[in-house]
């Protein structure tokens, strides 16, 4: 609507509105997430259905602001069937920041209300690190393997925590979110890293055995999902300030079957497990080869 604005001026007022909406709902966020403390598993379920709904009216608003500036030309294929109700696993390449504007803006009202397993320390981030735990964003602690080595006694404890963080989940239907790849694309690293993959870096695929190890039983489907930005990798600023013109994003649902739930220090389940995680990271760099060639055509 307002996309005819200089790209500066769109881009300072988006974000002048995207922090003025985040603060917004920080004050309710925060106001339930203290209502939520009694340990009453009845109404603590009720607050976090509360919460959800502010968290997603949060993200509506922000789409709200990407459609008042922009004119993003959306191409999205296999969300037809999703539902609320159920319990997901998601998984999708990684390219820039603004893959998780995405994320929101496809799955938001479609699926439960995405939530990041996050590194225990970025519960300190300013208002959106509590906002986080209020929402109740799992927040996990890693052990490297050199640590494990010194400490011996800890090993199992990381997964033990994230169990224990997860299990409010049974209680009420949620989407997990987990970028395999672990960083974001860019050709330095895919170079380094010499990857077999023309438009991925490889995929660590102990992330997600850690998830499915962590809450599987209470994850029912998969959701690859597949984005393809027609004019390179955008930055946020480039999002907001209406640069983006053309989006594609494709998801196909999978079942998550039992077999993928298992111990990744066994040998024999870590090589069957990567060799599935790394079949689904063939399918998806074909699905961007064929994405890629359609626009040159």
């Amino acid at each position: 609507m307002l996309h005819f604005l200089p790209k500066p001026l769109i881009g300072t007022l988006s974000f002048l509105l995207y922090i003025g909406n985040t603060l917004f709902w920080a004050v309710p966020i925060l106001f339930l997430a203290v209502l939520k403390l009694p340990p009453v598993k009845r109404w603590q379920t009720w607050m976090t259905y509360l919460l959800d709904t502010c968290a997603s009216a949060w993200i509506t608003l922000n789409n709200v602001t990407t459609r008042l500036f922009t004119r993003i030309r959306w191409d999205i294929k296999g969300i037809e069937n999703l539902s609320v109700k159920d319990w997901y696993l998601v998984v999708a390449n990684h390219q820039s920041w603004v893959d998780i504007l995405v994320l929101q803006k496809i799955f938001n009202r479609q699926i439960p209300f995405l939530k990041f397993f996050l590194k225990k320390e970025l519960i300190y981030v300013p208002v959106i690190g509590i906002c986080w735990w209020a929402l109740d964003f799992p927040f996990m602690k890693r052990y490297s393997a050199a640590f494990l080595e010194k400490y011996p006694h800890l090993k199992g404890k990381d997964i033990a925590t994230t169990r224990k963080a997860c299990e409010k989940f049974r209680y009420k239907p949620v989407s997990v979110m987990n970028f395999l790849e672990g960083t974001r694309f860019e050709p330095k690293k895919h170079q380094y890293q010499q990857s077999p993959f023309q438009h991925l870096l490889k995929p660590k695929a102990g992330g997600i055995s850690f998830v499915l190890n962590a809450m599987g039983e209470h994850l029912h489907k998969l959701l690859d999902v597949t984005i393809y930005y027609p004019k390179g990798s955008p930055s946020f600023w480039d999002y907001i300030s209406g640069k983006v013109h053309d989006i594609k994003v494709r998801v196909r649902v999978l079942p998550i079957e039992r077999q993928w739930i298992g111990d990744y220090e066994d040998p024999a389940f870590r090589a069957q497990f990567q060799q599935w995680v790394n079949q689904l990271w063939h399918e998806k760099d074909q699905q961007l080869i064929e994405l890629e060639q359609g626009e040159s055509r």
